[in-house]
């Protein structure tokens, strides 16, 4: 058991605010600060705190994979298989979907033939690993999230009341499935610019025309659409956003993304644990690479209503939230002051988390104390982690190996609230 030092990444959608606030730098920060990686992704991987200084996790496990992980390492290759965040979106992200297994294999080996470079900006594929996803709200937490049922989106076109998205609403009404939401997103995707020009500024007026009313039914709908356009004037993703379910976690929901869920975070700060990847086929909302065709090869159109994954009683003091993900399972403690030792998991390998309060681990003679914003590493070989909130109530999310505190696929959240 060790401390376990975050990777900060700086990306333009980042808060410089939020990260620096939970973490106890100074704030504003100098950069926009998006994300917080706990984990031994290749691309930026956490470090331990030693009595001989700091190392890589991704060297830890990379050198001794059967102490490090146990029975995950034959089940993943020597790999540890999640990787865990803190993630704060001050603006929305891009408008996005992760590939599946088989199409993460597929797409990297094919990148790798063709030689396009690990660190080229054009690459899709950066890994050959699948990436389902979980967010848990530590705010109030904004996305976009999954195609809306195709006949609640006619509902939405017909009552900004604009002309030009007439004959859109008629599409899909006589073909309300995951045929006529493929065919409209493909259309409005892949519009030309002439077209795009003059269709999304009537669509931004009827936003306009329509929170200015006494009808409120899609009033987020529509000032997400508003604020989109403001943020990527001219983008057609604003308009394919447009089919997406608007969704607002509260403080501990959870938002599970399976592949080929077309997705954008729009503001908040979340926990997000995810395998161990970071493919991402982008469809519009940044200045990033954009690949529409090879977006479409993994989107799926199928409607679903919101899929939230709201925290369920463990029986030891936690709640967890269970999804069909093989690679991750995610708990959650809220420690009172003053509290016993409550035991935290006999199951590594895992990487425990604070995200509010300060706690000391304990394991046998060895102790390690963490903050907000400060998380801990656990072996294979750690059998009795206990902790205690030290000042006051505190907050631990425990991320480990799926399949120990998971759901089995067919016991997984459905797609509803």
């Amino acid at each position: 058991m060790h401390e376990l030092v975050g990777a900060l990444r700086s990306y333009a959608w980042g808060s410089r605010t939020a990260l620096a606030e939970l973490c106890g730098r100074q704030v504003p920060s100098a950069h926009p600060e998006a994300e917080l990686w706990f984990g031994a992704h290749p691309a930026n991987p956490a470090y331990l705190r030693t009595d001989d200084g700091t190392r890589s996790l991704l060297e830890v496990v990379s050198e001794n994979p059967g102490e490090e992980l146990g029975a995950a390492a034959t089940r993943f290759g020597d790999r540890l298989p999640f990787l865990l965040k803190i993630l704060a979106a001050e603006e929305p992200l891009s408008l996005q979907a992760h590939p599946s297994a088989e199409q993460a294999r597929s797409g990297f080996a094919r990148e790798n033939r063709t030689q396009v470079p690990l660190d080229s900006p054009m690459r899709n594929y950066r890994d050959d690993s699948h990436k389902p996803e979980l967010v848990v709200a530590l705010e109030r937490f904004e996305a976009l999230a999954g195609f809306r049922d195709p006949l609640r989106t006619v509902d939405l076109f017909r009552a900004l009341d604009v002309a030009e998205l007439a004959q859109y609403a008629d599409l899909l009404a006589a073909q309300p499935d995951s045929d006529g939401l493929r065919t409209l997103f493909t259309s409005w995707i892949t519009l030309p610019p002439t077209v795009l020009d003059t269709l999304l500024p009537t669509v931004l007026d009827g936003c306009v025309r329509y929170l200015s009313g006494s009808e409120r039914e899609f009033a987020a709908e529509a000032r997400t659409t508003l604020e989109l356009a403001e943020a990527y004037p001219g983008d057609a993703g604003v308009l394919a956003a447009m089919l997406l379910n608007r969704i607002t976690l509260q403080p501990g929901q959870g938002l599970f993304l399976a592949a080929g869920n077309l997705h954008a975070y729009l503001h908040g700060v979340a926990v997000e644990i995810m395998a161990n990847s970071d493919n991402v086929l982008r469809g519009g909302l940044t200045p990033k690479h954009v690949d529409v065709p090879e977006l479409l090869k993994v989107l799926d159109f199928e409607p679903i209503d919101l899929p939230l994954v709201l925290p369920q009683p463990a029986g030891d003091g936690s709640v967890r939230y269970p999804t069909p993900a093989p690679e991750f399972a995610l708990r959650r403690f809220d420690l009172t002051a003053g509290s016993a030792l409550v035991p935290l998991t006999d199951a590594g390998p895992g990487i425990v988390l604070c995200t509010s309060g300060s706690v000391r681990l304990l394991d046998g003679d060895s102790k390690v104390s963490l903050t907000r914003g400060a998380a801990a590493w656990i072996s294979a070989t750690d059998k009795d982690i206990r902790a205690q909130a030290t000042d006051g109530p505190a907050t631990l999310f425990c991320a480990c190996v799926g399949g120990v505190f998971s759901a089995p696929p067919e016991a997984a959240p459905s797609n509803t609230a």
